[in-house]
């Protein structure tokens, strides 16, 4: 059997790493695991913290999409994005509940199954890289929909036509499965490392130049719109440019500390001060599934009509009697 002890020294979800599960005689450890817990900074977080967090942030973005395709009114581009920035979200939270489920069942030997193990690790590790690739991508796609509504917005409606917005999500989910995959499959070489990084940073950028352009100029362009319902489409664009700069602000916070990881994993990977760095990785992944958990509670803070109809869920939900069924309560316009 080949040994796989190295396949997670970077990925998600090092703090619980189905492949060391299934080494030959039980008798080899992962390296990268042994020293974070010899070297006395290792915080143990229990696993039923990542479940609880994991089932909590699943729960909130079922309820984004559902809110989504429920009212017509949020048919537009850009909550087709922000459901797949939730969708997004839900590749981390299954991920995280269903590692942390199987890792249960592991240590209650309830699960002795090493292929089974070893397929498993994989699929999840493509899930949670094909998550950040896929949420950066999608931050940018709404950053740029927002310039081009308060730079192009006379013409945003032939830009931004439902079509296009998805032909760019087929493209998104495609180059990102994709390029997760292959991630996964040449995980010892540090180029994926140096990629994942560069691709953080590419984004951070385009999305820190879209915002400088249109947090600088937006209020000149605004004093050349004169007519009111036109200033109003000008403050509603700049309410959602708000919007995402507060969704990238959580991201950076919340992955950021996972991507200091990944380079100092490349510049300095047997320092005690780097060591000591990585051993507090739990947390980095705790802040992972928070990014999930925290997302939709802007969304809903930051959308009157979305946090309606996501009070609209909650109440069919709790008081089902009020509802014939979830169908009625989800699509009632079939029902009437």
């Amino acid at each position: 059997m080949t040994d796989n002890t190295t396949h997670l020294n970077f990925m998600m979800h090092q703090h619980m790493d189905l492949s060391s599960m299934d080494i030959d005689d039980n008798n080899t450890i992962n390296n990268t695991t042994g020293e974070q817990n010899s070297n006395g900074c290792s915080i143990d977080i229990p696993q039923g913290l990542f479940l609880t967090l994991g089932l909590i942030s699943l729960v909130e973005n079922i309820l984004v999409v559902l809110a989504i395709i429920k009212n017509r009114n949020l048919h537009s581009p850009m909550y087709y994005f922000i459901c797949c920035l939730a969708v997004s979200d839900m590749l981390v939270s299954i991920a995280n509940v269903v590692e942390t489920i199987v890792l249960l069942l592991n240590d209650n030997l309830l699960l002795e199954a090493p292929e089974i193990l070893r397929n498993l690790d994989n699929v999840i590790d493509i899930m949670n890289c094909s998550s950040v690739m896929s949420s950066l991508s999608f931050l940018c796609t709404i950053a740029a929909d927002r310039y081009i509504t308060i730079f192009y917005a006379l013409r945003y409606h032939s830009i931004m036509t439902t079509r296009r917005a998805v032909a760019l999500i087929v493209l998104v989910w495609l180059t990102s499965i994709t390029s997760s995959t292959l991630f996964i499959v040449y995980h010892s070489h540090k180029a994926v490392i140096i990629c994942l990084v560069a691709f953080f940073c590419i984004a951070l950028v385009f999305n820190a130049v879209l915002y400088l352009h249109m947090f600088i100029l937006a209020h000149v362009h605004s004093r050349r719109i004169m007519a009111v319902h036109k200033s109003r489409r000008q403050a509603t664009s700049m309410k959602g440019a708000i919007t995402l700069t507060i969704l990238l602000g959580v991201f950076i916070l919340c992955w950021g500390p996972f991507f200091l990881h990944l380079i100092l994993v490349l510049a300095c990977p047997t320092n005690p001060t780097c060591k000591c760095f990585f051993s507090h990785f739990h947390l980095y992944l705790i802040l992972i599934i928070c990014n999930s958990l925290i997302d939709p509670l802007i969304y809903a803070y930051r959308s009157q009509e979305l946090r309606k109809t996501l009070k609209e869920l909650v109440f069919c939900s709790c008081f089902p009697i009020r509802c014939d069924s979830i169908l009625e309560c989800l699509f009632p316009c079939k029902f009437t």
